[in-house]
């Protein structure tokens, strides 16, 4: 059963109250990252955004010279803000399922996937997918949630006795599957894969790995709120993979 909680009244405004909602790429702590990572020419590309949020890396690809952009998200919610706030000639924006998606061979120059893989339960099976759907050359960024930080479940820190921050948890690292997190305040259904699958996914799928980030806050990031603290463990997971010509 594929999730959809952004369609959900109370839990779509709770994420417009974050950062990365009202600030765009600006309030993403990963960004700067994932930015040095995509293609530094993007003039006459066509480009798949999957989970493409409020459509902030569709506007700033189309921005960079793309000739399309096809975000996809499966909530209905989502995309309406996309239009609101970013939406350019040559983007448009569809309401799918990424494992429903079927595009035939070669379609895109360029896909991107900003931290919505660890929601599919079968992650291979999208590699396969979007290697098939790149043209010879075309090139796949990914970023995603660190298995050290979707392992154990939960996703919370351990805490003192004072409520201070005393670990972060990681367990049951090489039992892969589902697990129940706790995001905004409600349950979601996450699936958790080690390292070691994430990247022979894409190296199994005939893709060749360029880049493998582990990123970590920007310093003028270090001053907001709990910002600090994730220099304690890995939270985000980045990959870029190339077809071979």
């Amino acid at each position: 059963m594929k999730q959809n909680r952004y369609d959900d009244p109370v839990f779509f405004e709770q994420y417009s109250q974050m950062a990365r909602s009202q600030q765009g790429l600006a309030g993403a702590g990963e960004w700067l990252a994932l930015r040095q990572m995509l293609p530094e020419n993007l003039t006459g590309m066509r480009v798949l955004d999957l989970g493409c949020g409020y459509g902030w890396h569709c506007r700033y690809l189309m921005e960079q010279g793309a000739k399309r952009v096809l975000g996809i998200d499966l909530s209905h919610r989502m995309l309406e803000r996309a239009a609101e706030i970013n939406q350019l000639p040559g983007i448009t924006y569809r309401q799918a399922a990424m494992e429903d998606l079927r595009f035939p061979p070669q379609s895109f120059h360029l896909i991107v996937s900003s931290l919505a893989l660890h929601y599919t339960p079968d992650y291979r099976l999208m590699v396969r997918r979007m290697a098939r759907w790149l043209r010879p050359g075309g090139q796949l960024v990914l970023s995603m949630e660190h298995p050290v930080f979707t392992a154990q479940g939960p996703q919370d820190w351990v805490y003192g006795p004072d409520g201070e921050i005393r670990h972060f948890p990681v367990d049951h690292y090489f039992s892969e599957g589902a697990r129940e997190a706790v995001f905004l305040g409600q349950q979601v259904t996450k699936y958790h894969r080690t390292l070691t699958t994430c990247v022979n996914a894409l190296l199994e799928a005939g893709l060749t790995l360029r880049q493998l980030v582990e990123p970590q806050p920007p310093t003028d990031m270090l001053s907001l709120p709990g910002m600090a603290d994730e220099l304690r463990r890995p939270m985000m997971l980045l990959l870029a993979a190339e077809k071979p010509l």
